[in-house]
């Protein structure tokens, strides 16, 4: 009923550039915010990044600070994340969330804070 629509994902070299799309459609929703995880084989999926619908406050995993940054079109219900200066340990399977939970703010870091989930996207940086 839910869906989140991404894109954006690819080969890149290191040290390049991806920008990534996460598109909500279907049921209408109250969304409080939206972010990214990552996964990559053979870990456990990681908090990345995300922003609040409606304070516009914006929380990074250190690992991806001043290099990447969230942003959203309300309107549109998308969130992009604009990857810069990427690392060969950015290589990871990403997915796009979205929350109906207004206190979500308190535990950003958790997938669990999360209600709806994108089917991932590749994104591989080479040496």
């Amino acid at each position: 009923q839910v869906q989140l629509i991404e894109s954006g994902g690819g080969l890149v070299q290191a040290g390049g550039s991806l920008r990534l799309s996460c598109a909500a459609s279907g049921r209408s929703f109250s969304n409080y915010g939206m972010g990214w995880f990552r996964q990559a084989a053979g870990n456990e999926r990681e908090f990345v990044a995300t922003i609040n619908w409606r304070s516009d406050s914006t929380y990074y995993a250190d690992s991806v600070k001043g290099r990447f940054a969230i942003s959203k079109d309300n309107a549109k219900n998308t969130v992009y994340l604009q990857m810069n200066s990427l690392k060969p340990e950015d290589t990871a399977v990403y997915y796009c969330a979205a929350t109906t939970n207004r206190y979500y703010s308190l535990s950003y870091y958790s997938g669990r804070s999360y209600d709806y989930w994108g089917q991932g996207t590749q994104v591989t940086v080479s040496s």
